[in-house]
């Protein structure tokens, strides 16, 4: 009988594991004690950019942001007249960097006076003078009764070029703050400390005098800035725009001084 050659015998193949092995976690990487009981609305992030502003600003940002509007948020106790203890403020996370002096200083150098700093019954007390969205705030503010009240005289409001494509249409807006701010000039002058922002193209004056006699009512914050809650939308409406130029002293076409105020008066008598 022929015989047959060896022929090698080939191991069957081990079944492929799929299943990646779970590599060690390095020391040092475990997870944290959980944090579910922290209020996750109150962090250390302050308000501002944090490459373009610097850190002194960005503390003035938060601080002006806090006072103004995120007291609740922030889990902080604020009175009626929108005053909080300063021990409270500084124990914030984002205001981690300020001290008492450091506070005092903010107040005193700020050309605009938007704070109110003040010692009462051994406590430091803090608010902002005026700007506040948190409707539960009633600040003890000077009525304006007549046009004489205003101390320049002057009520004016300055905004954007695409804000007034709007508001040239419906009016001042209060939106979400309470009242709607008005500086006693235009920015650069000596008079103006707050109310106004320095970049500030198109300047709406108010008829303040036309406006009371209209029924609405304004009134003047500690820090000089002129305020209307508007009518009962929260609309200071064109009737009583006076004037609307630019910040270089252009009128803005059909908005001039007397041009305007003898079309609001075909207005109203038509």
């Amino acid at each position: 009988m022929e015989q047959q050659p060896d022929v090698p015998v080939v191991p069957e193949k081990a079944p492929r594991n799929r299943k990646k092995p779970t590599k060690p976690k390095p020391e040092g990487k475990q997870a944290g004690p959980s944090n579910a009981g922290a209020n996750p609305q109150i962090s250390a992030k302050q308000r501002g950019h944090p490459t373009r502003d610097s850190p002194e600003v960005r503390v003035s940002k938060t601080l002006s942001w806090i006072l103004r509007h995120g007291a609740k948020s922030e889990g902080l106790t604020m009175r009626p007249d929108g005053c909080v203890k300063v021990t409270d403020l500084l124990a914030n996370p984002k205001l981690s960097t300020l001290n008492l002096e450091a506070l005092q200083e903010i107040v005193k150098a700020d050309t605009k006076q938007r704070y109110d700093l003040k010692f009462d019954d051994g406590i430091w007390w803090i608010k902002a003078n005026q700007g506040h969205s948190i409707k539960t705030v009633k600040l003890e503010l000077a009525p304006i009764l007549a046009v004489s009240d205003i101390p320049s005289g002057v009520a004016v409001h300055g905004t954007t070029k695409e804000a007034w494509e709007l508001i040239c249409k419906q009016g001042l807006s209060k939106m979400k703050r309470n009242h709607i701010h008005l500086a006693q000039g235009v920015a650069g002058d000596n008079s103006v400390r707050s109310g106004m922002r320095k970049a500030s193209p198109v300047l709406i004056f108010i008829d303040v005098q036309r406006a009371i006699d209209a029924g609405l009512k304004f009134f003047l914050s500690d820090n000089g800035v002129v305020l209307s809650e508007g009518n009962e939308r929260g609309i200071l409406e064109t009737q009583f725009f006076s004037r609307v130029e630019t910040s270089n002293g252009i009128p803005i076409t059909g908005w001039e001084g007397s041009t305007l105020t003898e079309k609001l008066d075909d207005l109203k008598l038509s």
